[in-house]
């Protein structure tokens, strides 16, 4: 490594400029690496352009182009630079490494060299390596039936799609947490780089361990443009570039240029030296055992987008500018002199040399691809599902909380499946992490840091040994920023190992996206063959819309639930547990569970507690059903069914039944409730749909069903819009009413209290007549003046507050008649 010469101009064009300066590569070296970019280049414009004449034997004709022209070409071929110059290094280095490609649209780079390598033809034996293999190839991108222009999971070697910009630096260094001999290359498109999510994600440096982890390689690749427009991070000083990779704790290696041989010889020098500092500082954590914080490398491209195609066509600037980032020419179907110009374009890259009987020579696929699981293409880690272990999981019963008589004993659900959580972390010291926005403690989790720390590689302080449980080594990952967090999460499961996201519920909105986009990786992994499964994606929400009293109105949004129910049902499943003995027996089963996003929404306040252990495993194995505790309808018809779901609508429903029963005790109730919300859709919707035949025998298809939610009412109806007797069903739930309330007066407000939702039973019955008129009367009293108290003394009166139920032996003191 020479003295760094001093760089002035941010033009992408010249001859390479490079903070390391070496010509590592020898001249037979640098005629393999042309004509393997060259080759990768010719396949990425293929997949765009071409559906017949796949090595040009004869005169382009637009009959042989694809009717539609879709893809991008800008960033591939900094990608492909990148890519087929690290492979050097893992021939060398015995490097265990996987290519992740930000940029959106960026699947022709990885694609073409997934194809080169041959692991393509491997795990689809029709795209075979010959002519018709790749005519094949070409005609599947981006084409009905064929695959899409992201590195979705169809591509072989990806675990980040990059259809959402802004996630590819966060799954980078998931995937690498707990494997320490993995280096994630990772291309950061510099549009990408723009997104809030990427800016903070530069920070999982100061979370990375030396020790137990392995490492990631950024290389933010500045080619200028967007869609239709400079990118920010590309029109800024060196200077800048530099305070800013530093600030965020890294070293930076400018390569930059776009004369293709010395360019070659920078980035080889460039990338080696990277990897040696990445083994050095691994090294000397490793030899001393101590663990410490590195400015890790960051290599900065500067290659123009489209790089090696026309600067100009029609004199309008191509190469280097905006038109070039998706299809380069787009009317060479209408235009033969277009058309030309493309076909000149595609033979400058010699393909009928290159892919000689329809593929390229072994001599130079051995020369420059690595074999086996040591390509990228092919690395069992972006294929999780292969070296995923079984988390060894204690027994969940042994945390059961003791129930002696249902709805009397309150106890904090949350601290109790802590202790759980605590175990299974202190059970699998290398494959699960708890992963959240610095809630952990808040969210009453904090019983796991006795089994693992937070992982911190920041500064310490003095004050952080008086409860800060910060560690270099530690199990649970903490920043602010729900974003990170996630992609953390989703690259620590998609590389085989497996996780848990807790956070506040209103503000899990952040991640709506992510998710959303998780989702469709999963789906669409159930239609690849050679996909194995991954461990669930597990989200604990708390801190709930009903007990955000304090935080006031902006913590009040429950709605993440409809972002999920939007998903596919082969791959979504929400829970909502009642009490702490539910909530057990749903993390157990989340935590097992495969290729799922599971959503599990408990509070973290002290409840009321319904179940058994055995009562709770029954309860969530059936996922709904009638409490007979809580009803007085047995062998007869219920009057009205009382349904709930989630732990405070729960509590709020069994109390409107106590206030039923104390005005009318001959009213025959049906209490029941709904621990998996999926259960209410049509079994033809999603496989846990119940038969229409098991609703009604549950809710019946001609009584009045008045129904407490924990979300917005209409998702219930818009799930049950099938059932037999639908417009008997009276969903209460959030209506986006809310201040510094107390418990009960948010209820109230949201007519989710017991005293609506007494008063909605009564107007559901006519049978009542004006019987229930008086009842009706006092309670809608009651209901004014714990609503006055409130807002008088600023607490619920405590006679409501610390409700318990008061039957005993119900069946005897409500309906002797039945026993």
């Amino acid at each position: 490594m020479g003295d760094k010469p001093e760089v002035e101009s941010i033009s992408p064009y010249g001859i390479a400029r490079s903070t390391v300066q070496g010509s590592p590569l020898s001249k037979k070296e640098l005629e393999q690496y042309d004509d393997f970019f060259k080759a990768s280049l010719y396949l990425s414009l293929g997949m765009i352009y071409l559906r017949d004449n796949p090595l040009l034997k004869e005169p382009l004709s637009k009959d042989q182009l694809k009717a539609r022209l879709l893809g991008h070409f800008g960033s591939a071929p900094g990608q492909i630079f990148a890519y087929m110059h690290f492979n050097r290094l893992i021939k060398k280095y015995d490097l265990d490494s996987i290519f992740i490609s930000g940029p959106g649209h960026g699947a022709p780079a990885v694609l073409s060299a997934a194809y080169l390598e041959g692991t393509y033809s491997e795990v689809y034996p029709e795209i075979s390596e010959d002519e018709e293999g790749l005519q094949k190839f070409f005609k599947q991108f981006s084409f009905p039936g064929g695959i899409g222009s992201h590195a979705t999971p169809e591509t072989p070697g990806s675990i980040h799609e990059g259809g959402e910009l802004g996630y590819s630096i966060s799954h980078a260094f998931g995937a690498v947490f707990d494997h320490p001999n993995l280096i994630a290359v990772t291309m950061v498109g510099d549009g990408e780089a723009e997104t809030g999510p990427l800016a903070a994600s530069w920070h999982s440096t100061k979370f990375l361990n030396p020790i137990t982890d392995g490492a990631v390689l950024p290389i933010l690749h500045l080619n200028g443009y967007k869609i239709n427009n400079p990118t920010v991070l590309a029109r800024i000083s060196h200077k800048e570039l530099e305070y800013l990779f530093r600030g965020y704790g890294y070293e930076p290696y400018f390569v930059e240029g776009d004369d293709v041989e010395s360019m070659h010889q920078a980035m080889a020098a460039t990338l080696e030296h990277c990897v040696l500092e990445i083994r050095k500082y691994q090294k000397q954590a490793r030899d001393s055992g101590e663990s410490f914080r590195p400015m890790w490398p960051v290599i900065i491209l500067r290659s123009p987008k489209g790089w090696t195609g026309p600067r100009k066509v029609d004199n309008k600037f191509l190469e280097g500018f905006w038109r070039a980032h998706q299809v380069p020419i787009t009317d060479v179907h209408t235009s033969p002199e277009h058309l030309a110009v493309l076909e000149k374009w595609m033979r400058s890259y010699e393909p009928e040399r290159l892919f000689a009987g329809g593929k390229i020579s072994e001599e130079l696929k051995s020369a420059l691809c690595p074999t086996g699981t040591r390509r990228m293409s092919a690395n069992p880690v972006a294929n999780g599902g292969i070296i995923k272990k079984p988390l060894k999981m204690p027994d969940f019963r042994k945390y059961a909380l003791k129930v002696d008589k249902p709805a009397v004993t309150m106890d904090a659900s949350m601290s109790n499946m802590a202790l759980f959580m605590r175990d299974i972390v202190a059970n699998n010291p290398t494959n699960f992490r708890l992963f959240g926005p610095d809630e952990t403690e808040s969210n009453k989790l904090g019983a796991v840091y006795q089994a693992g720390k937070k992982v911190w590689m920041g500064e310490y302080f003095e004050e952080d040994k008086d409860g800060g449980n910060l560690a270099h080594a530690g199990r649970v990952m903490e920043i602010l920023s729900e974003h990170t967090c996630e992609g953390w999460l989703e690259g620590y499961i998609l590389s085989g190992r497996h996780g848990l996201l807790n956070s506040y519920e209103p503000f899990i909105h952040v991640i709506d996206s992510m998710v959303n986009q998780h989702c469709k990786w999963l789906e669409k992994c159930l239609e690849v063959e050679w996909r194995v499964k991954v461990a669930s994606l597990n989200i604990l929400l708390t801190a709930v819309v009903w007990r955000q009293d304090h935080n006031g109105f902006t913590h009040q949004d429950p709605g993440f639930l409809d972002v999920v129910a939007n998903k596919s049902p082969e791959v979504v499943r929400i829970y909502l547990p009642p009490d702490g003995n539910c909530l057990l027996s749903v993390m157990d089963h989340c935590l097992r569970s495969s290729n799922y996003v599971n959503v599990v929404v408990a509070d973290k306040q002290e409840h009321l507690q319904y179940l058994t252990m055995d009562e709770a495993i029954i309860h969530c194995t059936k996922g709904i059903g009638i409490w007979p505790q809580f009803s007085t309808d047995r062998g007869e018809e219920p009057d009205v069914v009382m349904a709930s779901c989630g732990d405070v609508p729960t509590h709020e429903s069994l109390a409107a039944i106590d206030l039923l029963l104390q005005h009318f005790p001959d009213l025959k109730i049906r209490c029941v409730n709904v621990v998996d919300l999926f259960k209410l859709i049509s079994h033809v919707d999603h496989p846990h749909g119940l038969e229409d035949s098991e609703w009604t025998s549950i809710f019946t298809d001609n009584k009045p069903i008045i129904f407490n939610f924990h979300s917005y009412p209409w998702l219930v109806h818009r799930l049950t819009y099938k059932r037999p007797g639908n417009k008997n069903i009276h969903v209460r739930g959030y209506k986006e009413k809310g201040n510094i309330d107390t418990p009960l007066e948010l209820a109230i407000r949201n007519q989710t209290d017991r005293f609506s939702l007494a008063m909605d039973a009564i107007d559901r019955m006519p049978h009542l007549g004006n019987r229930g008129s008086a009842a009706r009367e006092k309670l809608h009293n009651d209901q004014l003046t714990a609503r006055n108290q409130a807002f008088e003394v600023g607490i619920d009166p405590p006679f409501l507050k610390d409700w318990t139920w008061p039957h005993n032996g119900l069946w005897k003191a409500v309906i002797p008649k039945l026993n």
